[in-house]
């Protein structure tokens, strides 16, 4: 198989597709402007082709903020896209869809990858279609597009999740996770006070979370919001830590990206060597893969910012080019799997 990018800084989708035939699966990536009319173009100009899509930032060698881009599959994939609606209520009413999809592209653990484009109500949306996809043991890599809208096959969704089901037919395909932070000293929390709806946590040991924060890290209110750049919490789950981002002061609470529940227990990660653990990854893929044909990642928003203040971004995407094809977006939170992360890079390789 073979991975297209292409893109227009001035949002022409005619020159971002340009040298594009016969796509097999196309991820179109928008500004949030000329969504509604990118996604209606895309559609005319492949009709028929499964396609999925949201507004956000994408980046092959370079991050494109602004314009349009596409990502698409051909010569040697087999691919269906859909959509599973209401995420906010109950996605599991139409969770059929993808089961029949699956069979559609004769979905197994060696060659096929769901790839998924989230509106937002990630952890439940992610419980729902692990549902389906433990059955055949079919990885997922994916994550949250801006504006609350997503398209799949020509059509634009509000509070929805859309996907592609992605079959390699010439090798394997594999995810992969990279979590470039680590536990700082032996802190250890149980949350409480916890408000689910609004990813709030409100205390840690019985005292007030924004308190807590400060006082280990020395920092003031209005630094809070950067600072979990460096150091955001993190949620244990098994031998994995799934980190959770602050996005705010709310009084003295914090408000996270992800959700925190009552009886949690949290820990305080810091920042390692993330160009150290950059080249592990890389060295962990190839060292799977001898052949690569195309590595499609997610890139976490905070991420983005973190490497771009230390003028680490166009270095990163040169090494992942290393790779070989290369091509992804920044997301507003990041999936693997059953796994709704923070401040995280995850991918799919495919030989």
């Amino acid at each position: 198989m073979r991975q297209f990018f292409g893109t227009s800084h001035h949002g022409n989708l005619k020159e971002a597709v340009q040298g594009l035939g016969h796509p097999q699966f196309i991820m179109l990536f928008s500004n949030d402007g000329q969504f509604d009319a990118h996604v209606k173009e895309l559609e005319e100009l492949y009709p028929g082709v499964p396609s999925i899509g949201c507004i956000g930032m994408s980046y092959d060698i370079r991050v494109v903020e602004r314009g349009v881009s596409v990502i698409a599959f051909l010569d040697g994939v087999r691919a269906v896209a859909n959509v599973l609606e209401e995420v906010s209520v109950m996605p599991v009413r139409y969770i059929r869809r993808m089961e029949e999809d699956i069979k559609k592209v004769e979905g197994a653990q060696r060659d096929t990858v769901c790839i998924d484009l989230c509106s937002g109500n990630d952890a439940c949306v992610l419980t729902t279609i692990h549902s389906a996809l433990k059955n055949r043991n079919i990885s997922l890599v994916g994550g949250t597009g801006d504006g609350g809208r997503v398209s799949a096959n020509g059509r634009i969704y509000e509070d929805a999740v859309a996907y592609g089901l992605v079959k390699n037919q010439g090798g394997k395909v594999k995810t992969y996770k990279e979590n470039i932070y680590h536990q700082m000293g032996d802190y250890r929390f149980i949350a409480s006070g916890t408000d689910k709806a609004k990813y709030i946590l409100g205390s840690l040991n019985g005292q007030p979370a924004k308190q807590v924060y400060q006082n280990i890290l020395h920092v003031s209110e209005q630094q809070i919001s950067t600072q979990t750049f460096k150091n955001p919490f993190g949620k244990l789950n098994g031998d994995d830590i799934c980190i959770i981002s602050i996005k705010e002061v709310n009084g003295n609470s914090l408000a996270c990206f992800r959700q925190v529940n009552d009886s949690d227990v949290l820990i305080l990660l810091e920042l390692g060597d993330y160009r150290a653990i950059v080249k592990e990854t890389i060295g962990t893929i190839k060292k799977d893969f001898p052949k690569i044909s195309a590595v499609f990642s997610v890139n976490c928003l905070f991420r983005y910012k973190l490497f771009s203040e230390h003028h680490y971004m166009e270095e990163y995407l040169k090494d992942m080019r290393a790779l070989g094809s290369h091509a992804g977006f920044v997301g507003y939170g990041e999936h693997y799997n059953n796994r709704f992360v923070n401040q995280s890079m995850t991918c799919v390789v495919f030989e």
